[in-house]
């Protein structure tokens, strides 16, 4: 039987004690793997385990006038930016 075409996505369970950990993991997770063309960064959710269909966003991702996307993590108070300073 062939394999239908298409896109995949990658589930990769991860389990953090608390949520502030799981966003700080996922951004850290995300970052080492933004080089590789299959990973979209901006895409990146956290959600409890017993609730995967409630999401929380781990950037912003806003496109900004320039059409980058903003890089800083989900609700930031301060301008949004390509680049997210530590």
């Amino acid at each position: 039987m062939a394999e239908p075409t298409g896109r995949y996505v990658i589930h990769l369970p991860v389990v953090v004690a608390d949520l502030a950990g799981a966003l700080h993991l996922a951004r850290t997770l995300a970052r080492a793997l933004a080089s590789m063309p299959q990973v979209d960064v901006g895409g990146s959710t956290v959600s409890a385990e017993d609730a995967q269909h409630v999401r929380h966003w781990v950037f912003c991702d806003r496109v900004m006038p320039d059409r980058r996307r903003c890089a800083r993590q989900a609700d930031h108070d301060d301008a949004c930016s390509p680049v997210d300073d530590p």
